[in-house]
């Protein structure tokens, strides 16, 4: 008598109840079709941001740039990107940015330090940050040369000078390029943006 009874009850939820069958089942056809209510049901991962919230950029401009902050800071690493637009040359120092010049050469040839000896770097035109007063003989971490082959302007970075208080790196250009030159805090990041042509 128990026994019919469960079985009518439970006949008589499965009758009035709402569907059990799994949620997230789809169909191979569907699986991977946006919804026009929903939007996409994959986001695209995200796109790292060119600065942090809040910060404004400064427009891209034809000319040398100078700025920092005077005071003594150790060169941490320096490092590369292509942005979507631009390329984009970072040198990260501790505790700040000190005092900088960023100009712009016909050519991508550099003066080596105290050496006095030349280096041409890829490309035919160059730009040349020099940093004063940091260094990094003691705390510097990564390579003081980087070549990059596939980006459209900044062909390659290669330190130049770490001498008694100045810093300093040639960068080679596929061409002459307008730049974006500023500076970011935590950790303290001076970057150089540069601009791709127009096409």
């Amino acid at each position: 008598m128990r026994i019919g009874l469960a079985l009518a009850l439970m006949s008589i939820l499965a009758a009035c109840g709402p569907s059990l069958a799994p949620s997230a089942a789809v169909s191979p056809a569907t699986a991977g079709a946006p919804s026009s209510a929903s939007g996409p049901r994959i986001s695209p991962p995200p796109v790292n941001p060119p600065a942090p919230p809040g910060i404004t950029l400064p427009a891209f401009a034809c000319a040398d740039a100078s700025g920092g902050k005077t005071g003594v800071a150790n060169t941490i690493t320096s490092r590369v990107a292509e942005q979507q637009g631009y390329d984009r040359f970072v040198l990260q120092f501790d505790p700040i940015v000190p005092t900088y010049t960023v100009k712009r050469q016909a050519k991508p040839v550099f003066t080596q330090g105290a050496s006095g000896q030349s280096v041409t770097l890829a490309g035919s035109a160059g730009v040349l940050v020099t940093v004063h007063s940091a260094q990094g003989t003691t705390t510097f971490n990564g390579s003081t040369d980087i070549a990059t082959p596939g980006y459209k302007v900044l062909l390659e970075a290669k330190q130049t000078q770490d001498f008694e208080g100045y810093v300093s790196w040639g960068l080679g250009l596929s061409q002459p390029a307008c730049m974006r030159v500023f500076v970011l805090d935590a950790p303290a990041r001076l970057v150089v943006d540069f601009q791709f042509p127009s096409s």
